[in-house]
């Protein structure tokens, strides 16, 4: 009896902001390496999400500087709607507080952790306060707080409080200081890069060090702040249903209506039927049997899966791939955007692109760029099912190599859109094994392979068709040569005979004594303007005949011809110089010309 006297006296309730002060790895603060990044995202998620909010072009600054031993000062800065006074410490300084949690729809912060648990690891490791500077609009002023948290009672502790005066008519401010290392500064900066890719609406302005960058925006388009909706039937549970029930004073009719997305009067009515209750019942007065029978009812009924189109903000096909164009150079690009579905009545959508060739590495891994409600996950990747499912795949049927994950030039990005989208932990790191979501990505990565088969098997064809041309191209003047000399008669031209071979309009390009030579030989009875792009670090000033336009950038000349070669005509350029660079001709189809650099 003593012992347990003794036990109970050490008993005692902890507030969630101990608890997470002594288990801070949750929130992805395990290390001081990783801290940065986590913060950067954290407010860089709010800032999007309150520009949306907000409709405007989301402009964020970014800034993250050395100020003592090991310690880091991050600013993030939006051009946002701003945060009312008087709820700015709360927003800081207080775990489990936001706007979102209580909604469905897609955002990419959920539970108010995120930031507030920033500041506490602020504390924690500098002691230093979070500046925060917000304004509401050119009507009001500025207000800047110094905000800490009370670890005891996770209530806001407010440092310094006061109008503030700031340039900005609208928008947040966020300075945190704290120990870290900027040991993944390439990670920091590909996280950066990444969200760019999917926020294609969004600039960022960043000074990392001694450094200045900018991720500039490829879209101009303002995206539609997904709009709430009710929770579904089949995706509530009883204890969610009973808190629901206590605090609404309807019929149970108006009730199912009136509080679940998709429930109409005929649904309902089914759902009262099922249960065994009268449609004119008082909800707030059924019991716990009633509940439960009620609850079984409405996930018996069929209903219609929730509107996606409005608790969902997909990125879209071709913003996927303006985004990845902007930042990645390939050969090869295609996005796919599936239809919405459910799961456990949430609604998700899965978005997923793959790229091809171009600068990608030639060896290793395939990229993978995964995304959950725009999002880049940058940690814990063989624990997500993103990555689960792109190595179930059977990338070898695409011409892909493979060695659980597909290997080569390739890049593939996979993005989950959802109300609630299920993490595996509170960091939010990667996505859980959730069955209808891997068949979507799987479904969404089959899909976009067979376009890669088709690309890589048309370049292959046409590099076929590119070496046989450069053979006969090559070969038969030479045999041509030998036979003048064997019958010591005048040199034949073959250009007629490669044309009759190939049908195509003959491009080629060879250099002798100093001296580059094209020659078009149209053999593919084409009659229009062609222009002959040639470039290289020749300048081409005595080019006969004269180009009709050159332009040099960096020591590289872009000389362009625009000629008129008539069928079964022959027409050449020549200029002093070394050759090599790049040549194309444009304005006939790429099936009616062959282009072969003799040179190479």
């Amino acid at each position: 009896m003593v012992l347990a006297d003794e036990l109970a006296k050490q008993q005692r309730s902890i507030s969630v902001a101990e608890f997470f002060e002594k288990n801070k790895h949750l929130l992805g603060f395990d290390s001081p390496t990783r801290g940065v990044i986590t913060t950067i995202k954290e407010a860089v998620d709010n800032a999007l999400d309150a520009c949306e909010e907000a409709q405007v072009l989301p402009d964020i600054f970014i800034s993250i500087k050395k100020t003592g031993p090991d310690i880091f000062r991050i600013i993030v800065e939006d051009n946002g709607p701003g945060i009312v006074p008087a709820q700015v410490p709360f927003v800081f300084g207080k775990l489990l507080y936001g706007s979102r949690f209580h909604q469905i729809r897609q955002t990419r912060g959920q539970q108010g952790i995120g930031i507030s648990a920033a500041v506490l690891y602020a504390q924690l490791t500098s002691g230093l306060p979070t500046v925060v500077i917000s304004r509401t609009g050119h009507k009001e002023s500025a207000h800047r707080f110094e905000v800490q948290i009370k670890i005891e009672t996770n209530e806001p502790d407010i440092i310094a409080n006061g109008p503030f005066e700031w340039d900005r008519i609208h928008g947040t401010r966020v300075q945190i200081e704290f120990k870290s290392t900027m040991a993944a500064k390439k990670k920091l900066i590909e996280y950066l890069r990444y969200t760019s890719i999917v926020n294609p609406h969004a600039r960022f302005r960043v000074e990392l060090d001694d450094e200045a960058f900018t991720f500039e925006r490829v879209s101009q388009e303002v995206i539609a702040c997904p709009v709430a909706i009710q929770p579904h039937p089949h995706g509530i549970e009883f204890g969610q249903l009973k808190r629901m029930a206590v605090t609404r004073d309807e019929k149970l009719l108006d009730f199912l209506v009136n509080g679940f997305s998709r429930v109409g009067k005929r649904s309902a009515q089914d759902m009262c039927d099922q249960a065994g209750l009268k449609a004119m019942l008082k909800v707030n007065g059924l019991n716990t049997e009633q509940l439960k029978s009620l609850l079984a009812a409405m996930q018996a009924v069929a209903v219609p899966a929730p509107p996606s189109s409005q608790c969902l903000s997909p990125i879209g096909e071709e913003l996927i791939r303006r985004g990845l164009d902007k930042e990645f150079q390939m050969d090869f690009v295609a996005a796919r955007t599936r239809p919405s579905s459910v799961f456990s009545g949430h609604s998700f959508m899965v978005e997923a692109a793959i790229g091809y060739g171009g600068k990608l590495p030639a060896e290793g891994n395939a990229i993978i760029l995964r995304f959950a409600n725009r999002v880049p996950l940058m940690y814990q990747q063989g624990a997500c099912a993103i990555t689960e499912c792109i190595s179930r795949v059977n990338w070898k049927s695409y011409n892909i190599s493979q060695q659980g994950l597909p290997t080569g030039p390739v890049l593939i990005l996979v993005h989950v859109a959802s109300t609630n989208v299920p993490f595996t932990s509170e960091s939010k790191d990667a996505i859980a094994s959730i069955p209808e979501i891997e068949k979507e990505i799987v479904l969404a990565l089959q899909d976009l392979g067979r376009d890669l088969k088709l690309f890589v098997s048309r370049r292959d064809k046409n590099k076929l068709a590119e070496d046989r041309a450069r053979a006969v191209c090559a070969i038969i003047p030479e045999i041509a040569e030998k036979v003048s000399e064997i019958v010591e008669k005048p040199l034949v031209d073959t250009s007629p005979i490669e044309g009759k071979l190939m049908r195509k309009l003959i491009v080629k390009r060879w250099t002798r004594d100093g001296k580059v030579m094209i020659e078009l030989s149209n053999y593919s009875g084409y009659e229009g303007e062609i222009s002959v792009y040639d470039i290289s670090a020749d300048d081409a000033a005595d080019a006969h005949p004269k180009a009709d336009f050159v332009s040099d950038m960096e020591g590289q000349f872009t000389k362009v011809w625009k000629l008129i070669v008539p069928p079964k005509e022959t027409s050449r350029i020549s200029y002093s110089g070394n050759g090599g660079g790049i040549l194309e001709v444009r304005g006939i189809d790429d099936a009616k010309k062959m282009v072969v650099d003799l040179d190479v």
